[in-house]
């Protein structure tokens, strides 16, 4: 199974995560169309190699590696995928 890491509903859009990662894979941005319009970040799941560098700058504890994620925040795997199918 590939790994890759899941922004889930927990994100407070801090920006920490997207400073930490190494594959430009979150996203939306400021500045760029549905930013303002977001609750959350969202990890693109095929440009993710779930080297972790996001969760561990996450201070809210907001991302997990897809394997680590509690159950009842699994929907955020769909959500994560759903944002890129945009």
């Amino acid at each position: 199974m590939r790994r890759y890491s899941v922004i889930t509903e927990r994100c407070v859009r801090d920006l920490h995560c997207v400073a930490a990662c190494l594959r430009h894979a979150i996203h939306p941005l400021p500045g760029e169309a549905g930013f303002e319009a977001s609750q959350q970040l969202f990890i693109h799941p095929r440009r993710c190699i779930g080297c972790g560098a996001c969760v561990s700058a996450c201070e809210k504890g907001a991302i997990f590696e897809a394997e680590e994620l509690p159950e009842n925040l699994t929907s955020s795997v769909a959500a994560n995928a759903s944002w890129y199918a945009q």
